[in-house]
């Protein structure tokens, strides 16, 4: 089975799901002021950071500045997957009809060694749902550490490729870039190694800018 043939089963069954079908619809209606949802994980939810200063807080400040209007939800969770990504997302639909989806997740997965056909189906699926309500989305890339193995690693990079190409939402690469890439990348990073330390969150946010500016227009 392809990945559009199990994308669409996926859908259909997220659809056929009580009140999800209704909640959808009703997120077609956009309100006066475009809400902008982010869906992630630790790296969007502040974790080990002062509040305030994580990238989601500092998008508040730069669409302001930028005079642009659009509330930020942040429906991003420390530990979240792929999987409570999903079931989490139709609500959130329903609840907030947002013109704009940032989806950041996935990271979590391959920390846990969940399947990649899992993690990409799951994409899809929030990708599909989110665009059926109305908004359109942007993914944000990522990339495993090289102790992952060359092979997961390339395939896991490709992932949002190609989610974003089937269903031609925006993409940005890979989030981290000019953090977990540069020469002194750990100087980035908290003490757990993972999660970006407050400098690093303006790169975050510059990483990410050009496709939500592009996307709210």
């Amino acid at each position: 089975m392809n990945v559009n043939r199990r994308h669409c089963i996926a859908l259909a069954a997220v659809l056929a799901s009580s009140g999800i079908w209704r909640g959808v619809a009703a997120a077609t209606a956009q309100p006066a002021r475009p809400a902008l949802l982010v869906l992630g994980d630790s790296l969007s939810a502040e974790y080990g950071l002062r509040r305030g200063t994580g990238w989601v807080a500092l998008l508040e400040q730069k669409l302001r500045a930028e005079n642009i209007l659009a509330e930020v939800v942040n429906a991003s969770i420390s530990g979240d997957t792929s999987s409570g990504g999903r079931a989490r997302l139709a609500a959130l639909l329903a609840q907030h009809r947002p013109a704009l989806v940032v989806i950041e997740l996935g990271g979590n997965d391959a920390l846990r060694g969940l399947p990649l056909d899992l993690t990409r189906d799951n994409l899809l699926v929030m990708t599909r749902l989110a665009q059926l309500g109305g908004a359109k989305v942007v993914l944000l890339g990522m990339q495993v550490p090289p102790n992952y193995g060359r092979d997961y690693a390339q395939r896991f990079s490709r992932m949002y490729v190609d989610v974003a190409k089937v269903t031609r939402a925006a993409l940005v690469p890979f989030f981290l870039k000019g953090i977990a890439d540069a020469p002194d990348s750990m100087a980035w990073f908290q003490p757990d190694r993972i999660h970006p330390r407050e400098e690093a969150h303006p790169r975050m946010l510059a990483n990410v800018w050009p496709a939500i500016k592009k996307g709210l227009q």
